[in-house]
């Protein structure tokens, strides 16, 4: 035996019991002796060792992150060991390093003279894998007691609690102490079920379950646990999205809030929920959960991650974007289903692009995401465009209207079950930290579940104080939002808050606001019609759905390189060309406001703001890291043709109308000053319905009802429900 002479300790290598696999080459005794030379002697390729210096072990004496790869490359059989049996030989890969740490820590004392003995406790090991992703959907229970590794957003977390890993009993008779030690994760304590004292002559024998716990003298860690749910891209169509339970510990606790997209290497382990002699036939069934080992947070600003491209990608997107009509060619991309919108395809474009976002010094931070309302028409391509978004866009989170509450756009405080303690759960606009929430059929929304937005739009967070839990969650979401006016179609006769009736707080956080028509014209209904029969006659053919898919992919990448890579600011000139162009659209409402004229969509800073943030996604389409006056002049055209036209739309004046009209008019007039007093309030539809029980048309009490509105004579209430008579 090599080394005999040099008087130290030796032991031998052979298992008293073998392991079950058969392969007793590797014993606890080997694995910690091999764990250890791993610490002290794994090199980088330059020769700097990766683990004993002090960026590593001695840095945080407390934690060490340990890369699969690298213990792969140190011994192959040792990692395989660490992927089937963590249970197993993660104590001691943790025992090892709290051993190099204190010989690490003794040496450098030593070089110090320092007479401190070293004390460095337990270290925790994080591990970290390049591995790929398994879906949380494929874990069964051929990975029980596996190191798995699965990704996804934290939904849930939480409050921490103080987990025992050792518990001490003492007996009721005797006194005897006992340390029994506790299972990781959410396991719990084997309490004997008698005390091993042998009693002495005359001494009376302990009695069965003598034990009682010890609280303050049992040993703790601090365990958080979380709930981690699939990325939205990968829930197939039609099903529910998977949940998994995490319990996190020592070092990993309090490190992730809710809409944190993760991830997780940990160890696939299943726990005891409920009473099993309560529950009939439970006693087999036992509850799955990760015991995390591992975390990777994304990276600030991109609740992804940063994304990695080939060198290959870089140069293609580069030259691309070097064009003179890449800005042109990146929209002729989107949506090529749908016939013509070309202005709404470019505001679309620069909602997936997005701004830049901005730190100020004293703290506040300016959004950089664009938020797009469609309202108009039925059969318009509205909702297309929204289930195109959710597509394309890296990170995108579908929901309509109806069917969502204000719990389930922000966040909900949600009790659990078993322990009775509150938690927080992200809704849709948290879960898309850092993409696109599509919200479609946004007119049906209840006004409180609207309102419960407003915060998330402009100022990007989501401020909760509910049951005890005060927290502020992270929204930094663009939202693409589709509308109907109030009648179904939107109709001419009426004026442009009848036809957008939303409050302006909720408008005022839209940056462009498109009305979308079905306009009757005989050319542009023949060629809708030749595209949409085109589009389903080519439908299905091979060659033809690659070429889309291809471009499809391609444009989803570039829009993560853009995003990744790309930052504008407006330069000089454009900034003075900005403020003067935000100067001349005010004085153009104020002169309309001055007529009697009277516009839903208030224009404030926000709109300013919304221009910049529409030429910064233009030059970012373009890889430019300046938004020059070019940009700002598409900017400006974009917001004239969008929110500016919706500004004007319905009728602004008084309504012509032929002699036989005005007299039904006033009659119209005449009935309702009848009915309601000044000061009174009706609601609108009884109104209208009363009226039209005396023979009064619709069309003619609704113009009566907008002339009078226009006097000044009425006013609207509670989102045009209700009207108030004023003179």
């Amino acid at each position: 035996m090599s080394g005999w002479d040099e008087g130290a300790v030796f032991y031998s290598d052979q298992a008293q019991y073998p392991e079950q696999d058969g392969s007793p080459e590797v014993t606890r005794h080997s694995a910690q002796r091999k764990f250890k030379e791993f610490f002290r002697s794994y090199s980088h390729p330059d020769g700097s060792f990766t683990y004993r210096c002090p960026e590593s072990l001695l840095h945080n004496p407390k934690s060490v992150e340990v890369s699969i790869e690298d213990l792969h490359f140190f011994d192959g059989d040792l990692a395989e060991k660490v992927r089937n049996f963590p249970t197993d030989y993660l104590p001691l890969l943790e025992s090892a390093a709290a051993e190099v740490v204190a010989s690490l820590q003794s040496k450098v004392a030593a070089e110090t003279g320092e007479m401190a003995e070293p004390d460095t406790g337990e270290v925790q090991v994080l591990l970290a894998s390049k591995e790929l992703v398994s879906s949380i959907r494929t874990l069964g229970a051929g990975w029980i007691s596996k190191l798995v590794k699965v990704s996804g957003i934290i939904i849930a977390a939480s409050r921490t609690k103080a987990k025992a890993t050792a518990v001490t009993l003492c007996c009721r008779n005797c006194k005897n102490v006992k340390v029994v030690p506790c299972r990781p994760g959410l396991g719990g304590a084997m309490m004997p079920r008698s005390c091993d004292h042998v009693p002495q002559p005359g001494e009376e024998p302990c009695p069965i379950d003598p034990w009682l716990v010890i609280p303050d003298r049992s040993k703790y860690v601090d365990q958080q646990t979380l709930k981690l749910q699939e990325n939205p891209e990968d829930v197939p169509t039609g099903e529910l999205p998977r949940n998994l339970l995490l319990a996190a510990d020592r070092n990993l606790v309090q490190k992730t809030a809710p809409g944190t997209r993760v991830t997780v290497l940990g160890v696939y382990s299943i726990f005891q929920t409920g009473n099993a002699t309560t529950q009939k036939g439970a006693v087999a069934i036992r509850q799955p959960y990760l015991r995390v080992v591992g975390m990777d947070h994304a990276a600030e600003g991109n609740s992804r991650g940063a994304p990695s491209f080939t060198a290959d990608e870089e140069n293609e997107f580069k030259e691309f974007s070097r064009k003179p009509d890449s800005y042109q060619l990146v929209c002729n991309l989107l949506a090529p289903s749908i016939f013509g919108h070309d202005d709404i395809k470019k505001a679309v474009a620069c909602l997936m692009f997005g701004g830049s976002r901005k730190s100020l010094p004293d703290g506040v931070r300016l959004r950089g995401d664009i938020n797009v309302l469609l309202l108009g028409d039925p059969s318009t391509a509205k909702s297309q465009f929204l289930k195109f978004v959710e597509k394309t866009a890296p990170i995108a989170v579908y929901t309509s209207g109806k069917g969502s509450s204000a719990a389930g756009l922000t966040a909900s405080v949600i009790r659990d079950a078993s322990s009775r303690e509150f938690y927080l759960e992200g809704g849709a606009m948290v879960l898309a930290d850092g993409g696109v929430v599509c919200i479609d059929e946004f007119d049906k929304m209840r006004p409180e579940d609207r309102v419960a937005i407003h915060e998330a739009m402009e100022q990007q967070t989501i401020s909760i104080a509910k049951a005890g839990i005060t927290t502020v969650l992270n929204s930094r979401t663009s939202v693409l939002a589709a509308a109907n006016p109030p009648s179904g179609r939107y109709d001419d006769l009426k004026t442009a808050q009848e036809n957008i009736d939303l409050q302006t707080t909720i408008l005022s956080r839209f940056d462009l606001i498109f009305i979308v028509k079905d306009a009757r014209d005989h050319q542009r209904d023949m060629q809708i019609a030749r595209h949409v029969v085109t589009v389903h006659a080519s439908a299905g053919f091979g060659s033809k759905d690659a070429d889309v898919r291809e471009k499809y992919n391609w444009l989803k990448r570039y829009i993560e390189f853009c995003r990744d890579r790309c930052r504008p600011r407006l330069s000089d000139s454009a900034a003075v060309m900005l403020q003067n162009s935000y100067v001349e659209i005010r004085k153009q409402m104020r002169e309309q406001s001055q007529t009697g004229e009277s516009t839903p969509i208030p224009i404030t800073v926000r709109q300013l703001e919304a221009i910049v943030r529409i030429s910064e996604a233009i030059a970012k389409m373009q890889l430019s890291q300046e938004a020059t006056e070019e940009h700002v002049t598409e900017a400006i055209r974009l917001f004239y043709v969008s929110t500016m036209d919706a500004a004007r739309s319905g009728i602004t004046d008084n309504i012509t109308v032929t002699p036989e009209m005005r007299n039904e008019i006033q009659q119209v007039e005449t009935q309702i000053k009848r009915r309601m007093g000044i000061g009174s309030f009706m609601s609108e539809r009884r109104l209208i319905d009363e009226l039209m029980r005396m023979g009064m048309p619709e069309p003619t009490v609704r113009r009566a009802l907008v002339i009078m509105h226009q006097r000044d004579e009425i006013e609207y209430k509670r989102e045009r429900r209700v009207i108030v008579r004023k003179a």
